[in-house]
């Protein structure tokens, strides 16, 4: 590895080692990205759950579209700061979601969208992508307004 971008996981994203708290990736059909921790069990909307993803960014492996970050990194202001930021985020667990509210809340009204929250899917509302962009569209969340990811 010769490049390293530390705020957009579509070019030369940063490395894990793998004791990764959450993994993202893209969902491209969305034009966002998910978000899914250790602690999750279930499917996720790209197909793969938790442990197969890790094998996509565990071992200092650079596989654009996908990253291995810890929980308190979804907060930040410099959260994917290179791709738009928090409003890509368009699905996580409840459990991930619930654990981050309070912060995350106060970092999406700062970013001028307090309602992104409510407008995340989680395993609930949908487990693929098809159903995941239906419920998008239903609630016009913004990363279908955004520029293309890809």
């Amino acid at each position: 590895m010769e490049t390293l971008n530390l705020y957009t996981i579509m070019e030369n994203p940063m490395t894990s080692c793998g004791c990764f708290e959450c993994i993202v990736a893209i969902i491209p059909e969305a034009n966002g990205v998910m978000i899914v921790h250790r602690g999750h069990t279930g499917m996720t909307p790209i197909g793969m759950k938790f442990s197969t993803l890790a094998g996509t960014v565990g071992g200092g492996a650079q596989t654009p579209g996908f990253m291995g970050i810890g929980v308190n990194f979804i907060s930040s202001k410099k959260f994917l700061f290179g791709d738009g930021g928090i409003k890509r985020i368009v699905w996580m667990p409840k459990g991930l979601k619930e654990r981050i509210a309070e912060d995350f809340k106060k970092t999406s009204e700062a970013a001028g969208v307090p309602d992104l929250f409510d407008k995340i899917a989680d395993e609930s509302i949908c487990e693929d992508s098809e159903k995941l962009l239906e419920y998008l569209q239903k609630v016009g969340h913004p990363a279908l307004e955004m520029e293309p990811m890809i």
